[in-house]
């Protein structure tokens, strides 16, 4: 498998200024590559252009490296186009997370895409573990996710939504969103999905049942031990089950707070993650403000 690492631009080099003009929404691209270097990870290069950036890598559990994603604008609208690409390579530790909670506001009609690919090498580990994201009323987003494992890969991770601001009184009676997941091993498919989800889905019982959010969370390579491990976490609570898929476990969620299943989703990880990452959890401390 191909990595990212041998298209990448030297540490700190940027594409140049943002591509916007009226009407058209932001243009911003970010990739990073991990790779290891003695005794722990680092953040060997990164490329950017636009309102997409990372802060300084933390070392909380000493060989992991910890990035935290920044969007500066704080939100996507109609028309931005993210796009996002991660690799790690043979042996690096990767954490990725969000400091806050993503955003797509209300659209003139006009959908805002975010894609993300992941790159992950034999003997790597990645995690990607964002905050959740809040659709606002009216927001129209199609969001695509491949991950590429090659063998001997580890990862986990998770995408949490939340459709209109419950907080705020706000439902979902207008918009869209359509999810594309893509996991290959080897190259060979592992998990493909496709999901839209839109005022009809989100009321219907064969969609979310009126829940404004969801979440599904993603790990490989797992065993019926991590499966059983996470069945017990969750026990009888409403709205959560977990299946194993050819070594990839599955974990869904809905509830009337995403902050809910980020928090179902943190317990999951933590019971998981000595099994497939070989690690004790160790919390990003923006997690805890």
């Amino acid at each position: 498998m191909k990595s990212f690492l041998a298209t990448l631009s030297p540490k700190g080099e940027e594409f140049g200024e943002p591509e916007s003009s009226a009407g058209e929404g932001w243009r911003a691209e970010l990739e990073l590559g991990f790779s290891r270097a003695r005794s722990r990870t680092i953040l060997a290069r990164r490329r950017h252009q636009g309102p997409l950036a990372v802060q300084r890598p933390f070392y909380p559990e000493g060989e992991v490296c910890h990035v935290y994603l920044l969007h500066p604008p704080g939100g996507v609208v109609a028309g931005d186009r993210l796009a996002i690409r991660i690799a790690a390579a043979d042996a690096a530790e990767a954490l990725v997370t969000t400091p806050a909670a993503g955003k797509f506001y209300r659209s003139d009609g006009r959908a805002a895409r975010q894609s993300l690919a992941l790159d992950i090498e034999a003997g790597a580990a990645l995690e990607w573990l964002p905050q959740e994201t809040i659709l606002y009323e009216g927001a129209r987003a199609a969001c695509d996710t491949r991950v590429e494992l090659a063998a001997g890969a580890r990862f986990i991770g998770w995408e949490i939504l939340s459709l209109g601001r419950p907080a705020a009184g706000e439902g979902f009676a207008r918009g869209a969103v359509t999810l594309d997941w893509q996991i290959l091993r080897n190259g060979n498919p592992l998990f493909l999905e496709k999901l839209r989800l839109d005022p009809k889905a989100h009321r219907a019982s064969w969609g979310s049942r009126g829940h404004a959010a969801s979440g599904t969370l993603f790990a490989c390579p797992a065993s019926e031990q991590s499966l059983n491990a996470v069945r017990e976490l969750i026990g009888e609570e409403p709205a959560r089950g977990a299946t194993l898929i050819d070594g990839l476990l599955v974990c869904r969620a809905l509830d009337p707070r995403a902050d809910l299943i980020r928090r179902c989703f943190q317990r999951v990880w933590e019971a998981i993650r000595p099994e497939i990452v070989g690690r004790a959890a160790c919390p990003p401390r923006i997690w805890a403000t």
